[in-house]
């Protein structure tokens, strides 16, 4: 199959099918929706499956959930209702942090953070059927997760963030244009991104942005998002490798 292009579905991922660079052969590379939500339970005060399926009816199509404070028991509960309403509306689930929580209840894939197991340990846990993300906070750590067979990276915060206690130092814009040029893994840009500002994170290179606090703490969650994906719609993006 040298030098042929197509496109591949696995679940709720599409995959481009591109020739490698250097090897004549094939690699895939995850095509993510450009609108990323991630439900943090601590800004939630309605039943968690009420407010993601409103966002989903609302056109998203890929999640996660965090729960920081949950006990295993409660988190395991709503990650399970989770992945099967998502499964049911086409959307694509993570769990944040938990591989074991993401296996058991039967998410799309989980979400590492630089203290948390490794891509590859996490990757052990949940399967190779499932897919793994990771967060980095600045060129370095980026560098070494280029390294591992995560599915994409994060990068951020982007603009300063409430939504963490201790947030990380800002990277802005810049740096995501420089990690574009690193590769051909989707990047996820993530910290304080707004609806009047998500348009240049994609243009810098971004594939897909992470929004908490604008869509969970909007008058209207559903209408934002819609507003959000609208607005990603027409956002033209950077060059890929």
């Amino acid at each position: 199959m040298r030098g042929t292009r197509g496109k591949v579905c696995s679940k709720r991922f599409v995959a481009e099918q591109e020739p490698e660079p250097g090897h004549g052969g094939i690699f895939l590379r995850f095509v993510l929706p450009r609108l990323y939500v991630i439900l943090d339970a601590a800004l939630i005060r309605e039943p968690v499956t009420q407010i993601a399926g409103q966002l989903m009816d609302a056109g998203l199509r890929l999640l996660q959930y965090r729960a920081k404070t949950a006990t295993p028991r409660e988190a395991l509960d709503a990650a399970k209702q989770l992945a099967q309403l998502a499964h049911q509306k086409g959307a694509t689930f993570f769990v944040n942090d938990r591989p074991d929580l993401a296996y058991l209840a039967g998410a799309d894939g989980v979400h590492v953070g630089q203290e948390d197991l490794s891509v590859e340990q996490a990757r052990t846990i949940v399967g190779r059927e499932r897919r793994v993300g990771v967060s980095t906070h600045n060129r370095e750590q980026f560098e070494r997760a280029l390294a591992t067979s995560a599915d994409y990276i994060a990068i951020g915060p982007i603009y300063s963030t409430t939504s963490k206690t201790n947030p990380d130092p800002v990277v802005g814009v810049e740096l995501v244009r420089e990690l574009r040029s690193l590769t051909t893994k989707p990047i996820v840009a993530i910290g304080g991104i707004r609806l009047e500002r998500a348009t240049e994170v994609i243009q810098a290179g971004a594939d897909s942005v992470a929004v908490i606090g604008d869509i969970l703490g909007a008058p209207d969650p559903a209408l934002q998002t819609r507003r959000f994906i609208e607005t990603l719609e027409t956002a033209k993006p950077a060059a890929h490798l």
